[in-house]
């Protein structure tokens, strides 16, 4: 294959039902308002405002960090990344899963009033799976669009001056769409613009702006492996190790951006798809992983995803390589003189995966003081599958080792640095800005956090203070409401709603409070619509 090549393809044209119902939402905003609140009271990029670095993982665990008590995997920099700011104990994502955690991220939005709520792979257009008929035909690529009233902090970050760019896993828009990178704020992208696309890190292409960058790897398949081949010996694996590394590429393209903006305020999005499956990671961290596990049983591809030699190894490796990767970046920001005046933010988008004969959640406690099974990982508002690592440097401002256990969320990161620029945000979020707990001065709390996903049965959770409400199975139309006391039962095993009424009622109330109507047909739960 070559290299840089422009999409021959015309726009996927989008049917009227397909359409967002934008009229339905809190929000209505239109872009003249939007150019409006850019245009009055513009920040300038002084001295003072830092530079932004947000770092996500993906499918990332609570307890697969050192700092969090990991024993076998090893993140020797990303540790020094906590020992140099404030761990944020909890944290949480937007959403058990990626795309819909992604908009909340960018938007401000939490998802009872965001359009994205949950993974839409827009099935009418085709093949969608298949990773030749996406290459083929990049109008099969890509999730749903948001809608054009839609502001991301990309967009708030540019129009203060700031140099904007995105690296990694993008999943809000497909091509030939407004919502790509390049028209939701970002100056610079390069990377997967479908979350599909990235159930391979050796994909056919990757997005630099709006052209295809074409690599040298042969298209393959999900598969088992084949009957005919030996499933323990090494060579039978080949097929799904080839020449171009998408993290690699990738996290040349970030350094690359800030060498560029050395001496440029900017923001730096940096999406890694690791260590989402499928299980594929550099050979050198995959032999320091087989020596230290030692034998195991392979993987055949039973679940889906490519097969794998040594799972637990290749688990780890993608963990440590995803940490090596953290260490150049603050590297280069030391080399360049910005680290002190940047404020990196690192964390996950959602709770490891379920998928335990690839990533062996009992083996690595990848939840750490959550619970371990397949229905409170990702997928779930269970603290395993929401509550998610994260870490906060800025070495101006915030005192290095220090944690905080300040209840906050991904749509705090857009109140946040608004809060930072000395800015409105662009339409009436749903985020509290955290800069008070990093600056270690009062902090303003939520009412109560709030989650809704409409997969896996359909479920809603919300969090007051030490309390945590979930509601699941609401396609059945008979969800009752547990209640957790998370200070005394982090994994969520002791239901009280039948002995705190007083907080189930609170609870229904602010539930029914947070949510609205989705925007897309296919994030509606006809029981909150009652």
């Amino acid at each position: 294959m070559g290299k840089c090549q422009e999409a021959q393809t015309q726009p996927f044209k989008i049917t009227t039902k397909d359409l967002f119902k934008i009229k339905t939402m809190k929000f209505p905003i239109s872009l003249f308002l939007i150019l409006m609140i850019f245009s009055c009271g513009k920040p300038s990029t002084s001295q003072d405002t830092p530079n932004f670095i947000f770092i996500l993982a993906d499918d990332l665990g609570y307890g697969e960090l050192g700092v969090q008590g990991q024993k076998w995997i090893e993140t020797p920099h990303i540790d020094q990344l906590a020992r140099e700011g404030m761990i944020l104990t909890d944290h949480y994502s937007g959403s058990p899963v990626c795309a819909p955690a992604r908009a909340v991220l960018l938007t401000g939005l939490h998802t009872g009033n965001n359009p994205v709520r949950g993974n839409s792979e827009w099935k009418e257009r085709g093949e969608v799976w298949s990773f030749q008929a996406m290459f083929e035909n990049p109008n099969l690529e890509g999730q749903r669009p948001m809608p054009d009233s839609i502001v991301t902090v990309a967009s708030i970050l540019q129009s203060a001056g700031y140099k904007t760019g995105m690296v990694g896993k993008w999943g809000l828009g497909a091509p030939n769409t407004t919502s790509i990178p390049n028209k939701k704020g970002f100056d610079f992208f390069y990377g997967y613009n479908c979350q599909r696309q990235a159930h391979n890190l050796y994909p056919s292409h990757l997005w630099k702006n709006q052209e295809r960058h074409v690599l040298n790897n042969t298209i393959v398949n999900k598969q088992r492996l084949s009957p005919d081949l030996d499933p323990n010996d090494e060579r039978s694996y080949a097929m799904f190790s080839q020449n171009d590394f998408a993290p690699t590429l990738m996290h040349q393209e970030a350094l690359k951006f800030l060498e560029r903006n050395k001496k440029n305020k900017f923001f730096l999005y940096y999406a890694s798809p690791l260590p989402h499956l499928p299980l594929q990671a550099p050979k050198k961290w995959i032999a320091h992983y087989r020596n230290k596990i030692g034998p195991e049983a392979p993987y055949v591809g039973d679940q889906g995803y490519f097969p794998n030699r040594t799972p637990k190894a290749t688990y780890a490796a993608m963990i440590s390589y995803l940490d090596e990767q953290v260490g150049e970046i603050m590297a280069k920001l030391k080399e360049t003189g910005q680290y002190h005046n940047t404020l990196i933010v690192f964390s996950s988008d959602n709770g490891p995966t379920h998928l335990s004969k690839q990533a062996d959640i009992d083996f690595f406690n990848s939840t750490g003081v959550f619970q371990n099974s397949k229905k409170t990982v990702k997928g779930n508002v269970n603290e395993g599958g929401i509550r998610v690592p994260t870490i906060a440097v800025w070495p101006d401002r915030i005192k290095a080792g220090q944690s905080s256990d300040h209840p906050s969320v991904f749509y705090d990161y857009m109140a946040t640095v608004c809060d930072i620029l000395g800015v409105a945000p662009p339409y009436k979020i749903d985020g509290v800005s955290y800069l008070p707990t990093l600056l270690n001065q009062p902090q303003k709390k939520h009412d109560y956090l709030y989650w809704e996903f409409p997969a896996y049965g359909g479920q809603q959770a919300i969090r007051m203070g030490k309390w945590k409400g979930i509601k699941k199975k609401l396609f059945e139309g008979t969800a009752v409401l547990q209640l957790y006391d998370l200070s005394k039962d982090p994994k969520e095993q002791n239901d009280l709603a039948k002995v705190q009424p007083d907080i189930v009622e609170k609870m229904e109330y602010f539930l029914k409070e947070a949510h609205t109507l989705p925007a897309m047909e296919n994030f509606i739960i006809p029981a909150l619509e009652r």
